[in-house]
Order: C-alpha cells, then sequence, then structure tokens
C-alpha cells in the first residue's frame, strides 16, 4: 500500500567510498531482520572491496524523503545462457518504517534500468520461501521462476556471513 503518494520520490544514488558506514549500518540491520550473524568489520571490507572494483558491481543507496532508508547491491556475471553479462541482486533492503510505500518497487524499476543501461543481458533475484509479499513485487516487475534449484558450493575455507 503506498499510503504517501512519494513514490516518485524514491530513488537510487550510487555509493561512493564516503558511503561505506552507512550501508554497514543498513546491511546490519538486513543480517538482524534474518537472524544471521554479522561482522561489521568484514562487511565494511567487502562493501569497500566491490565500491572499489566496479566491473564486479555496483552498491545504490535508496533514497526517500531526503534519506537514505536502504541499499541495494548488483554484482555482475557472464552467462551463456543469457547472451552476455548478468547481474544478481544480492542484497536489497528497505527499512522497516518505509516498507508497503513502493520504495522497493521504485528502487528494483531504478536499478533495472540503470542494469540495462549498463548493458546486463538478465537480471537474477532469490527470494526467501514463504516471502509471499516479496515473491509478488518481484514478478509483477518480471521476474520469473525457473523450474531449477540453486546449489551452492564455498570453495577453500566456508564463507562467514557478512
Amino acid at each position: 500500500m503506498r499510503d504517501d503518494g512519494l513514490e516518485a520520490e524514491t530513488g537510487l544514488r550510487p555509493a561512493g567510498p564516503g558511503d561505506a558506514a552507512r550501508v554497514v549500518e543498513l546491511m546490519a540491520g538486513f543480517n538482524a531482520e534474518l537472524e544471521l550473524p554479522f561482522d561489521r568489520a568484514r562487511g565494511r571490507r567487502l562493501v569497500e572491496d566491490l565500491l572499489a572494483a566496479p566491473a564486479l558491481g555496483r552498491i545504490w543507496l535508496i533514497e526517500r524523503a531526503g534519506r537514505d532508508v536502504g541499499y541495494v547491491a548488483l554484482c555482475f556475471g557472464f552467462s551463456f545462457e543469457w547472451g552476455g553479462r548478468d547481474g544478481i541482486v544480492d542484497e536489497l533492503f528497505v527499512e522497516p518504517a518505509w516498507r508497503g510505500r513502493g520504495v522497493a518497487r521504485a528502487a528494483l524499476s531504478a536499478l533495472l534500468a540503470d542494469a540495462a543501461r549498463l548493458g546486463l543481458r538478465a537480471v537474477h533475484l532469490e527470494v526467501e520461501r514463504g516471502s509471499a509479499a516479496a515473491e509478488r513485487l518481484y514478478r509483477s516487475l518480471g521476474f520469473e521462476g525457473k523450474d531449477r534449484q540453486l546449489l551452492t558450493r564455498p570453495l577453500g575455507q566456508r564463507a562467514a556471513s557478512t
């Protein structure tokens, strides 16, 4: 439900080195909500690494009503199936107080436009099982499921949670 009519005021701002602390603060909220452990120093290092290597992906802060209310990280890959460079929405978080107002929809719409400008052929994302509202949002924006299951095997040292 969009109760404040401010969807047009939602935007994405590319994160820069000076934004690392705010992104990490938002990441801490994301991980706390999912009840995942979070190492702030490791999170800061990962944010700084991605910001320093734009060929690997991008981080945007989601702005609403003049403040940063969330973030989204898009990491790049390459896919034969999709015909070239693709991306995965690795993390998307909107502060709870700003949910239900079209913020995530506006942010994802802007991200998809940026991804197309960056030459990506497809954008992927994961949705938690049982998260009906998120799944409805993603499907309404054109995301589709495939009859596949993503399997992951960490390489080397088991990757710790961010």
